[in-house]
Formats: structure tokens, C-alpha cells, sequence
């Protein structure tokens, strides 16, 4: 399977989520798992089938690992920002992640509330809707658009601040310019599923992404995580120095 086909499995994939929601209105939790939202286990088993019938091993946070030594295996986090998608805010996506044996290969993020799509090609580049993007050029924290997943415990001199509930998506953000950082405050981690698409769009696009404690980022499997990601690496490294927040 060849990168655009791989690429085309990703959007049936997420296409097959949004329409597994569509008339979907049985709201809360599920009781099989803390934090797991009914909603996600009708999206894993849309995504999950996609994926499957094309080969593709899946590691996601809702089902684990199937397939597991394929030798694809795609990250999956069917919706990213439960809690938006069950309260109606429109702010949540779903976030698949394809790894080789060389790592991340073609990521795909899609806003389930607004069909905005973020992609990208190791080595190929990365795109909004189709059109190449790029992050900001801010360099200095106080002209800095800053997003964080957990509230920071002081304000260390960004111009402004956004608490926005689905990392995906606001990992985007950076790689294409609206937000000029991402990162971790207070005890909030995330896992592979959350960033690992974003990961790679912000790569291909051209953001600094790190990790806060220099963890391995790229992992099949649960792994808690503080990413910090930025427009530029001068703003990466403010940031860094200026952690914890």
C-alpha cells in the first residue's frame, strides 16, 4: 500500500466515524472504562473496521491493539475531545496515525464537527483541506497565541491563552498558524493517540515539537506524555526553559 492509498484509508476511516454519529444522540458515559463516553465505542468500531479490511493493525485508546505485528499499524483515537462531542461543543476530531517500522508514515486529523482535514506525508509535506500550511513565525513568548491541555498554575507571559479540550486539534493549530504553541500545564499528560497525527502535520508543516521530560514520543501503546509544541523552535525553546507551568 502506497502513501496515498494509505492516505485515502485515513479519510474513509474518518468519514465512516461522522456518519456512525450521525443520529447518534445516547449521551454519557459508557461504564466500561473511566472517561469513556458511549459515543466512542459506536467511533471505534466505525474506524476500526475501515482500518482492518484495509490491513492496517489498529492500536487504539478505546479497543487496544489488533493486529498488532501488521506491518502498518495506525494510532488511533476515534474522538479526541469526548467530552466536547457528547456536551455539543464543536471542537473534536478524530485523529489516526499510520507507523511503519521507521515510525510515524501518513497522518490524518479530521474536525468531526466542521470537516476541516489536516494531513500529511513523511517526507512530503502537510496540508489543510488540500493546501500546504506552515506555523506562525512568533518567536517571543509575549506575542505568543498559547493552547494548553490542564490550566497553568501562573501566567508566565503569553499574550493570550486557550484551554480548547482536543489536543489533536490543537496541535493543528500550530502546524498551520492559528495557535503559536501547544503544550502541558499542571499534571495534565496525554498519550500516543492524542498527538502522534498532530505530531507528524506539525513536522511536515515545519513547528518544533518536544517532549517536556525528553520521553520517547513515538509509542504503540499507552504512555503518558507532556508535548510541548511550537510555531518555531526560538519560541520551543522560551517555552522549555520557562516549564513547568
Amino acid at each position: 500500500m502506497d502513501d496515498h492509498e494509505i492516505l485515502a484509508t485515513l479519510n474513509a476511516a474518518a468519514t465512516a466515524v461522522k456518519q456512525s454519529l450521525e443520529g447518534f444522540s445516547e449521551r454519557g458515559y459508557s461504564g466500561l472504562r473511566e472517561t469513556q463516553y458511549k459515543l466512542d465505542l459506536i467511533a471505534d468500531a466505525a474506524a476500526c473496521e475501515v482500518l482492518l479490511d484495509a490491513g492496517i493493525g489498529v492500536i487504539s485508546e478505546e479497543s487496544g491493539i489488533t493486529n498488532g505485528d501488521a506491518a502498518l499499524r495506525c494510532v488511533v483515537d476515534p474522538i479526541d475531545g469526548s467530552t466536547n462531542c457528547d456536551h455539543g461543543v464543536p471542537f473534536f476530531a478524530t485523529s489516526l496515525c499510520v507507523l511503519d517500522d521507521e515510525g510515524p508514515r501518513v497522518a490524518l486529523v479530521r474536525n468531526q464537527a466542521t470537516g476541516v482535514t489536516y494531513s500529511a506525508i513523511r517526507g512530503q509535506g502537510a496540508w489543510r483541506d488540500g493546501v500546504a500550511i506552515s506555523p506562525s513565525s512568533t518567536t517571543e513568548l509575549h506575542d505568543a497565541l498559547v493552547a494548553f491541555s490542564g490550566l497553568p498554575t501562573a501566567h508566565h507571559g503569553w499574550a493570550q491563552f486557550r484551554v480548547l479540550g482536543a489536543a489533536s486539534l490543537e496541535i493543528c493549530l500550530v502546524a498551520d498558524g492559528s495557535l503559536d504553541a501547544y503544550l502541558q500545564a499542571g499534571t495534565s499528560r496525554i498519550n500516543p493517540w492524542d498527538y502522534l497525527a498532530g505530531m507528524l502535520i506539525c513536522y511536515e508543516a515545519g513547528a518544533t515539537f518536544f517532549e517536556q521530560d525528553r520521553l520517547e514520543l513515538v509509542v504503540e501503546g499507552p504512555a503518558n506524555r507532556r508535548p510541548v509544541v511550537a510555531a518555531t523552535s526560538e519560541l520551543a525553546a522560551v517555552l522549555m526553559h520557562t516549564a513547568p507551568f
